[in-house]
């Protein structure tokens, strides 16, 4: 299982990457290996303004339906159009094309709050 050290991750499975005050976001290795085949991604929030926690979209795989919960507080810039032919890029690659949004962050402070990968991969005890 991957846990990438230049990201953050978060209790709810989401990692994301920081870069010029634009967040990607998407959902970890080891979240993707528990749901299972993906099959549909939908994030219908592009260009709306969202708190931290707040769910931005929906993923469901074979068996479950999963809430995909914001990291952060901000902006959804942009939604990644490709998951929409190829939901199954989550499974294959879910640190590179199977990212899911960008963001405009809206309060940079709360980054300090989410996990390493060392405690994220403590936490799913990896």
């Amino acid at each position: 299982m991957n846990f990438p050290e230049n990201l953050k991750y978060t209790k709810d499975h989401e990692w994301i990457s920081v870069e010029g005050g634009v967040a990607t976001v998407g959902v970890t290795d080891f979240a993707q290996s528990e749901l299972g085949d993906i099959v549909f991604v939908d994030i219908s929030t592009q260009g709306e303004s969202l708190n931290q926690h707040d769910v931005f979209g929906t993923v469901e795989a074979v068996k479950t339906v999963s809430d995909l919960y914001m990291p952060i507080s901000g902006e959804i810039l942009e939604v990644n159009a490709d998951l929409e032919s190829a939901p199954e890029s989550v499974n294959s690659d879910p640190y590179g094309s199977g990212w899911m949004v960008k963001v405009r962050l809206s309060d940079e402070s709360q980054i300090a709050g989410l996990m390493s990968a060392a405690d994220y991969k403590a936490m799913v005890g990896a």
